[in-house]
């Protein structure tokens, strides 16, 4: 299994254009082949620890690397970081395995 960690930071104001975008693209992601989990996270209420108002995780796990491969590859994807590039800031991706 691949887990993926990726700390978008959206331009001030529009991180929920963005999340719009990434909520809309969500079904064809949960479509592909070895998508386990995908989606989008934001700091809890309370939370003493703080990504901001302007960041948001997304939580990924794949069933292998190959299936992460082609998820990167995908033209929805391609479509989906061309909708969004003017807006983001700073993309941080971590790829991880099971320790």
């Amino acid at each position: 299994m691949i887990h993926v960690v990726a700390i978008i930071t959206a331009k001030p104001g529009q991180r929920e254009t963005i999340l719009a975008a990434f909520r809309a693209n969500m079904p064809a992601v949960h479509a592909e082949k070895g998508c386990i989990e995908y989606g989008p996270a934001i700091d809890a209420e309370g939370s003493p620890a703080k990504f901001g108002v302007d960041t948001f995780v997304v939580i990924e796990k794949w069933e292998t690397a190959e299936a992460l491969k082609a998820h990167a590859a995908s033209p929805h994807m391609a479509a989906y970081a061309a909708k969004t590039r003017e807006l983001i800031a700073s993309r941080v991706i971590h790829v991880l395995q099971p320790a």
